[in-house]
């Protein structure tokens, strides 16, 4: 995998692993159950926790809409983090992954107990907390001015254009804390017992002292290029089904 600043030479980058290794799409199943499940939920309790504070979009707030997807960021990502630890290990293990997610969750489950499907969850919804603060604030923020403005009606390309506008800013506001966290998982492998980083934010001013304020941004393209797709079809999907008569 092209992890953001640290990509292994063998690849080439992220086109050198889907050109290179037929294990590319090893944990398919596992990549779609956990955005599945953690968009679902994120966005379910997103739109629930807003309408607490207003019931008209006119009413919304950048700190309300901010504070909303925070928290429904931890929430999601704390309740879907199983299927996240599925989705790593399906793809870290290759062609040595036997059996289907059912199997594989009672097996983590037997061998390692509740806490190793809750492992890692912290730095996960620290990083969910991220990315939903500014993803869905900035869709909504813009869908808004777009509509209210009188340049767009609230059409596919509004929505289209909002998605895009919040691909991009989740992109720029995660992308720091995936280098740290990446660095942080392979630095007992790099360094051997001496860590590098206490934590994220020790690992964040580390970073911008040693090596600028750039080194934040290795493998931004890649981490784009996921985020940006994704949310364009998400988001265009959501609006659809909401249309829907039931």
């Amino acid at each position: 995998r092209a992890w953001p600043g640290l990509c292994p030479l063998e690849f080439g980058g992220c086109w050198g692993v889907t050109g290179r290794r037929t294990t590319a799409l090893v944990g398919l199943n596992g990549f779609f159950c956990s955005p599945a499940s953690y968009g679902t939920i994120k966005i379910g309790i997103y739109q629930s926790l807003k309408r607490l504070f207003v019931d008209r979009m006119e009413d919304e707030t950048l700190l309300i809409n901010v504070i909303c997807g925070v928290v429904s960021g931890v929430i999601s990502s704390a309740i879907a983090n199983p299927t996240d630890v599925l989705k790593i290990r399906m793809q870290a293990q290759g062609s040595l992954f036997q059996g289907g997610m059912i199997g594989s969750f009672i097996d983590i489950y037997q061998q390692e107990g509740t806490r190793g499907l809750w492992r890692g969850v912290v730095p996960t919804a620290q990083r969910a907390a991220i990315v939903v603060g500014v993803e869905l604030p900035v869709y909504d923020i813009t869908k808004k001015h777009l509509i209210l403005s009188g340049l767009m009606g609230d059409t596919i390309f509004a929505h289209f254009v909002s998605s895009f506008t919040c691909g991009l800013a989740g992109a720029i506001a995660s992308n720091p804390v995936d280098v740290v966290r990446t660095r942080m998982m392979n630095q007992r492998a790099i360094v051997g017992s001496t860590e590098l980083y206490k934590g994220t934010l020790d690992g964040l001013v580390k970073t911008w002292k040693s090596e600028g304020f750039f080194a934040l941004y290795k493998g931004f393209w890649p981490n784009w290029l996921r985020l940006g797709p994704w949310n364009i079809i998400f988001f265009i999907t959501y609006e659809q089904l909401k249309r829907l008569p039931f």
